[in-house]
């Protein structure tokens, strides 16, 4: 039985559920609630982030399913390694990967627990890149590399220059990071341990 403040971190304020798999998934492991309130605010992100990309970059295809999930689950190892809930380590990747094809999560969803940090391989697919953009913006960091591979991706994709690719992500990104300190405060109110 999942903790009150974890059923509170799936329910609390304005912030777009996430998707009942993911809830059970954390519900299962005994999440620690500040993880649940951190996935729920890089998820209301990615979802936001996914709207704008489907009505102002139509002809670019994307799962936009895929990247809600990925940005619902893609910290999930740190169920497992809660020291990354308040401290540096990447071994919650690997492990949320791992921990997800476990529990019959198809691969193309398990990916972004270990593709969110690694936006620079070379199989990296717009998804990931979505997943991670969310991963930051949420939190009002901007991350020149990552947003440049986007940048990319949309220009080449909508036959954009790339400044004016540059230049819609960037007023985007900007809308984001503006409620950053609302989702730092829902994800500090939770406490690291259930």
């Amino acid at each position: 039985m999942a903790s009150a403040t974890l059923e509170s971190a799936f329910t609390t304020g304005d912030l777009r559920p996430l998707p009942g798999e993911a809830v059970d998934l954390l519900r299962e492991l005994g999440a620690p609630p500040r993880l649940a309130a951190h996935l729920r605010a890089v998820h209301d992100v990615a979802g936001r982030l996914t709207e704008w990309l489907a009505r102002e970059y139509p002809a670019i295809g994307f799962d936009r399913q895929a990247v809600l999930f990925g940005a619902a689950t893609h910290d999930i190892g740190k169920a497992r390694h809660r020291e990354e809930l308040s401290g540096p380590g990447s071994a919650h990747e690997r492990d949320g990967y791992r921990l997800l094809l476990d529990r019959d999560v198809p691969e193309r969803l398990a990916r972004f627990a270990r593709t969110h940090a690694s936006w620079a391989a070379d199989d990296i697919r717009l998804e990931d890149l979505l997943v991670s953009l969310a991963d930051k913006v949420w939190k009002g960091k901007r991350v020149a590399d990552l947003e440049q591979l986007v940048i990319d991706r949309l220009a080449g994709g909508a036959g954009q220059e790339p400044w004016e690719a540059f230049m819609a992500l960037d007023e985007e990104l900007g809308r984001l990071a503006d409620g950053a300190d609302e989702r730092l405060a829902f994800q500090a109110s939770f406490p690291v341990t259930g």
